[in-house]
């Protein structure tokens, strides 16, 4: 065959192509040489001398593709509307696969002839409307859009109105409905709509939507409605619920079988606005006693409907908090007895675990029911009893819970289970808003564990500390950092006074150990030194000890804590030798009766410089382990205390219990002084640090910013960062302008 260009004849050549169009297009059998010489002849025609035919061949086409479609319109129509589906999805199944063949043949015309004159993608994509100016389409779009025109235009609405009664039929489920069409036939009748329009570059489902979508929605939401009228006349939520989460998988399930995909979402959202948005009421009116039994299938069941519908799950997420709220209160409501820490911390923890587990089972962890679960356990634990004149306990309570387990005291339970139980104390920790205090009262309790040596395992006390630095960050636990430190530093300072004293040959006549803490580091205070006259058999020890630290150390001063030491005693002057630990002041009463048998209180007072308080406290500990006696309870300095002869113990080694003393109210309330100031000192150096920067702010925007800088340790009450802000006025580090009271300025 030559490709050059040569006179054609089009009657005779057109009218063989129309043969092979004919067959083409019913999918009658078409012989390779004959597809191959009409593939040369449309060849031919586009490229004729002397004028080529391209456009002649295209009208004659789609004239041939119109009056075709017109005739597959009657036959459609021949039996009525009881097989207009099933004749329409027979003819469109044919001359949907024809068309592709078509489109197929005329290769040569679509790429160098249509395609050259059309728009860019770009241009139908972002122009303003498609086929514009009358300019030719392939021929496989050509076949679609007569289809569109000849068969839909006349059909559409008798078509639409069988297939929504198909549908109807499918839902009612009954044999005795007069339209009877395949499954199939109806899917494929739907879906011509959008595949009739599946070459177009945007709005390919606009047929679709227009001719067959919306009336379906329309009829499928008139049907919600009477169906959710009937189930509500039953006034059962529970079973409601049940019958529209089936309804709603129903239909999603028949979606699939006759829609387009993107239809799924509009029917799912047309069954939710009818049968749950327009009776939320209804819902709701079950909704609070759902979650007091906590039915959680029932819950299960509303969440689903809910969480779909705008704004509908707030009722069901309040509810919910606040149940857990009263279960919480609940669960710490009447705690009373020594163990109210441990219950207190453990309920709590029960109540969480619980709620958390419920939300993952029944809500699937969605985010604004975790959300209400924080909030509740945030209200709750930082709750102030009375309308909120009592302080909050929880973060004292949560460091006696910690301070329990770390303790040697611990008896029955393991070291997996203390730091199983310490990780999940962290819980609670994270709700703290006063997480200052909960630091105060930790490191007061870490520092008695540390100093009198009864921590259970340092390697907990380690993990603890290390977790709530990732809590709260390195800050928060510094000064826990340099506790740790100064126990390891002391122990090496022990060894090398051992050795300064061997290399001196000086015998101090006692086993003699020190620890030496950073003031700024360890809660204890100088306020808390009492006075004191050290026993003379100390007096060396003490001595030795400051000349080796002075040497090392110059100008570092010691003040010596002899309230928290310890020494261990043996008792010579019973019948059987006894090993006592007992705590310095109790050992410095004892060392008194070395040389003599009975002793005035008021000459023991005088002699050690005991204050009242102090020697009552451990002279009644003495009396009470039956170590001495007294002439009477109350001890008056005429009181006589003497030697208990006839003491006797089945343990040859034990420990005075009075002589590490439980936090006293008075102890409890000095930590919460001690919080108190350094809030103002935290909350003035936040002040200066934001005024630096800002220069000049107003008073509303320096408290937000006060605040906002502090509530990863306190929340602070707006009361207090007004009084640090006078405070800071008062020394003259910030003022109010000249032109507002309202407004600071920083003085440089």
């Amino acid at each position: 065959m030559s490709l050059k260009p040569r006179f054609v004849d089009f009657p005779s050549t057109w009218g063989a192509i129309k043969d092979t169009i004919k067959g083409v297009i019913t999918l009658d059998h078409v012989a390779r040489t004959v597809w191959n010489d009409r593939f040369s002849d449309v060849y031919s025609l586009c490229v004729a001398h002397p004028e080529p035919m391209a456009d002649r061949l295209y009208a004659e086409t789609k004239q041939y593709l119109v009056d075709h479609v017109a005739k597959l319109l009657e036959k459609v129509q021949e039996e009525g509307d009881n097989n207009l589906i099933r004749n329409y999805f027979h003819y469109w199944s044919q001359y949907s696969v024809g068309s592709q063949y078509l489109h197929s043949l005329y290769l040569y015309l679509n790429q160098q002839h249509i395609r050259t004159q059309k728009l860019s993608d770009a241009e139908i994509i972002y122009g303003s409307s498609e086929n514009s100016g009358g300019e030719q389409m392939e021929i496989g779009e050509l076949a679609l859009e007569v289809w569109q025109s000849g068969m839909i235009g006349p059909l559409g609405g008798r078509l639409v109105r069988l297939l929504l009664d198909a549908i109807d039929r499918d839902r009612a489920d009954s044999g005795l409905h007069p339209i009877a069409a395949p499954t199939e036939a109806v899917r494929g009748t739907i879906l011509s709509f959008v595949e009739v329009q599946g070459y177009r570059k945007k709005a390919q489902l606009q047929l679709y939507q227009e001719i067959f979508e919306a009336p379906f929605l329309d009829a499928s939401g008139e049907h919600f409605k009477r169906d959710a009228a009937r189930l509500l006349q039953e006034r059962d939520v529970s079973l409601y619920m049940e019958r529209v989460k089936a309804k709603i998988d129903e239909e999603l399930k028949r979606a699939r079988k006759f829609l387009h995909s993107s239809s799924l979402p509009k029917v799912t959202h047309r069954c939710e606005t009818h049968m749950v948005a327009e009776h939320l009421q209804f819902l709701y009116s079950e909704c609070m006693n759902m979650v007091q039994s906590e039915r959680k299938k029932d819950l299960s069941n509303m969440y689903d409907l809910l969480r779909s519908v705008q704004n509908a799950m707030v009722v069901l997420v309040d509810t919910v908090l606040d149940h857990i709220k009263t279960q919480g209160l609940t669960a710490i409501g009447n705690l009373q007895g020594e163990n109210i820490h441990i219950n207190f911390v453990e309920n709590l923890l029960t109540v969480y675990k619980k709620y958390k587990q419920l939300i993952q089972d029944v809500f699937k962890s969605d985010q604004n029911f975790m959300g209400a679960l924080d909030k509740a356990c945030n209200s709750v634990i930082n709750h102030r009893p009375n309308n909120g004149k009592t302080a909050c306990r929880s973060p004292e309570l949560l460091a006696k819970y910690c301070d329990t387990l770390l303790k040697k005291s611990s008896k029955g339970i393991s070291e997996t289970e203390v730091d199983e139980k310490l990780a999940e104390s962290i819980t609670i920790f994270k709700y703290i808003d006063d997480k200052d205090v909960f630091q105060k009262f930790y490191s007061r309790m870490l520092a008695k564990r540390l100093i009198h040596q009864q921590t259970q395992s340092m390697d907990a006390e380690e993990a603890m500390i290390n977790r709530l630095k990732q809590a709260c960050g390195y800050e928060f636990t510094s000064k826990l950092h340099r506790m740790f430190t100064d126990m390891s530093v002391s122990t090496d300072l022990n060894n090398k006074f051992s050795a300064y004293l061997k290399k001196s040959s000086i015998d101090l006549g006692i086993n003699f150990s020190i620890y030496v803490l950073q003031a700024g580091a360890w809660p204890l205070g100088q306020a808390v030194v009492t006075p004191f006259a050290l026993p003379h058999q100390l007096e060396k020890s003490v001595q030795m000890f400051e000349t080796f630290y002075h040497q090392g150390f110059n100008g570092r001063k010691l003040t010596w804590l002899h309230h928290l030491c310890q020494a261990e005693l043996r008792l010579g002057h019973l019948k059987k030798s006894y090993v006592v630990n007992v705590q310095t002041f109790q050992m410095a009463i004892l060392l008194l009766f070395e040389s003599t048998d009975s002793l005035l209180c008021k000459d023991i007072r005088e002699t050690l410089q005991l204050n009242q308080d102090q020697f009552n406290r451990h002279a009644i500990s003495l009396i009470d382990s039956k170590l001495l006696l007294a002439d009477a309870e109350d001890l008056t300095p005429e009181v006589t205390l003497r030697l208990n002869m006839d003491y006797s113990n089945k343990r040859t080694k034990f420990r005075i219990t009075a002589a590490v003393q439980k936090e006293t109210t008075q102890e409890v309330e000095q930590t919460m002084n001690s919080v108190e100031e350094d809030r103002k000192m935290y909350l003035q150096a936040a002040i200066v640090r934001i005024m630096k920067s800002r220069k000049v702010l107003k008073h509303n925007l320096l408290i937000q910013e006060v605040y906002a800088q502090s509530k990863v340790s306190f929340a602070p009450s707006v009361q207090l960062i007004k009084k640090c802000i006078e405070s800071l006025i008062d020394k003259q580090y910030i003022e109010r302008t000249p032109h507002s009271s309202e407004e600071y300025s920083y003085v440089a």
